[in-house]
């Protein structure tokens, strides 16, 4: 069955860095959208960044865009989120996600609040003032 695992969360300080790493398994990786997404206590979850395995091509949210960045590698069935110049608001519990989204979905959907159709245990971010 699909399995996604993610790692990399932490605290950090305002204006650091962190990278998340999401394994993914169970499926052929080049078939599903990817994308991070995160949740804060009292708020709704957010579609932070996707990309699609077959071309690479990605999206954001605009609270994070020319600040994070999302990869992959595709040998490792890895995707990556770089997170830079972190805020306190930024502060939330990441989620990686994966639903068979073709291109132009994927870089939309989730972003519109649809929910994709599996997801890892979530990894915790916390940015300190």
């Amino acid at each position: 069955q699909v399995q996604l695992v993610e790692s990399g969360g932490g605290l950090v300080q305002a204006g650091g860095s962190l990278r998340l790493s999401c394994a993914a398994s169970g499926y052929t990786y080049s078939r599903y959208c990817m994308g991070w997404f995160r949740q804060a206590p009292g708020k709704e979850r957010e579609g932070v960044a996707t990309i699609h395995p077959a071309g690479g091509s990605t999206n954001y949210a605009d609270s994070v865009k020319g600040r994070f960045t999302i990869s992959q590698d595709n040998a490792k069935s890895t995707v990556y989120l770089q997170m830079n110049s972190l805020k306190t608001e930024d502060t939330a519990m990441y989620y990686c996600e994966a639903d068979s989204y073709a291109v132009l979905d994927c870089l939309g959907v989730g972003f519109r609040g649809a929910k994709f159709g599996y997801w890892g245990q979530g990894t915790q971010v916390t940015v300190s003032s």
